[in-house]
């Protein structure tokens, strides 16, 4: 296996793994007003998460914007509170609009997630001359767990909202509520550790 299936799997894997189920949990808040028929706008909120945490990712990695890690994973779980609470003030589902606000908290919260993402592939890394191959292969393995994971939470959401009939209101609040609290919890238990 060369270095860009390495990196390609260690992404992957580092994003479908339940240990991280932070990011996990941001992915199911972030999506969870979507269903398959608005794959357009889902194509457009992925790709600004993926810009965002590939920014921050690549600048991490070659150690030109340095922040506390305590402070990046105390970051990550309000990331998830402040989509899940957004998704409660859903009315609508006509995602038409050019520019809606979500597609911005996707952009701004994936530059968050691109450092929390940075600390592992810092450590993967060590001491490599070049990181070119290893952060691209890896950003892709990450998107491509990340489809995964967008894939899985529109299967749910068509079960419960097509074919079982369930309110896509409130499943959207059900599933937002669900990431609120367990990214409460996380915000908690982060914030006792950070002091």
């Amino acid at each position: 296996m060369n270095d860009f299936q390495i990196y390609l799997h260690l992404g992957f894997r580092h994003i479908i793994d339940l240990r991280g189920s932070d990011h996990i949990l941001f992915i199911l808040a972030l999506t969870a007003r979507y269903i398959w028929t608005d794959w357009k706008q889902l194509l457009v909120l992925v790709t600004s998460f993926t810009l965002g945490h590939s920014i921050t990712l690549a600048l991490s990695v070659l150690q030109w914007i340095s922040l506390p890690i305590n402070l990046i994973e105390l970051l990550i779980p309000i990331t998830i509170l402040i989509t899940a609470i957004a998704n409660f003030w859903v009315k609508s589902f006509d995602f038409k609009s050019k520019y809606p606000l979500i597609y911005f908290f996707a952009l701004f919260f994936g530059l968050i997630h691109g450092l929390g993402f940075s600390n592992y592939l810092r450590s993967l890394l060590g001491k490599e001359e070049s990181i070119v191959v290893p952060l691209l292969s890896f950003n892709i393995g990450l998107e491509l767990g990340q489809l995964l994971i967008v894939s899985v939470i529109l299967i749910i959401s068509f079960i419960f909202v097509s074919l079982l009939k369930l309110n896509r209101r409130r499943f959207i609040q059900v599933i937002s509520g669900i990431s609120f609290l367990l990214a409460a919890a996380m915000v908690w238990e982060r914030l006792v550790s950070f002091f």
